[in-house]
């Protein structure tokens, strides 16, 4: 084991490390289970060199050394270099870190169940002479109740924030192979 294996690994290295898990799933290179297994073995790794078996057979880029990252002192090719300037905006703007696509994307789903289901209650409920109950609140309550933490967690981890730099990502990676087809 080399001396980079051996070094403990930091709560950003593991998350990073579920990053990676979660693309490879989405992409299906892993199923679910074993992507809830490897995230087992993530959150529970101690060092780089547990973290690497994580992800020895995915694709990708190696893990961050962040031990690399140390703050340095500035010099002068620091001072001198000019600001690179800002990217052409390629699909409209992508609001960094706002949640409103986030929310639709999670939401989007309830929020068609719960109209469907609303108008066959009040379809079934215009030739009743009393009232009727809203018998949909059985299937859109505990659903609810679950986008609920859903949102609140995913607020607060800055899922949001995560899923605009992935369609960065994407977009990045399209236009390079587009690039490479010209």
């Amino acid at each position: 084991m080399d001396g980079r294996d051996g070094m403990r690994a930091a709560d950003a290295d593991r998350q990073e490390t579920a990053d990676r898990l979660r693309v490879a799933l989405e992409e299906g290179r892993i199923d679910l289970f074993e992507y809830d297994e490897r995230l087992q073995r993530a959150y529970g790794a101690k060092t780089y060199g547990e973290l690497g078996q994580v992800l020895a057979d995915l694709p990708g880029p190696a893990p961050v050394d962040r031990s690399a990252l140390a703050p340095r002192q500035p010099g002068p090719a620091d001072v001198a270099a000019p600001a690179p300037p800002p990217a052409a905006p390629t699909s409209g703007p992508v609001p960094s870190g706002a949640p409103s696509g986030w929310l639709l994307e999670v939401w989007m789903p309830w929020l068609r169940v719960a109209a469907i289901l609303t108008a066959i209650w009040g379809l079934s409920a215009v030739g009743a002479r009393e009232l009727v109950f809203y018998w949909p609140l059985w299937v859109l309550g505990p659903w609810g109740a679950l986008l609920l933490m859903r949102t609140a967690g995913g607020l607060a981890a800055g899922e949001p924030r995560h899923r605009d730099d992935r369609r960065e990502r994407r977009l990045a990676r399209r236009q390079a192979r587009r690039a490479g087809e010209r």
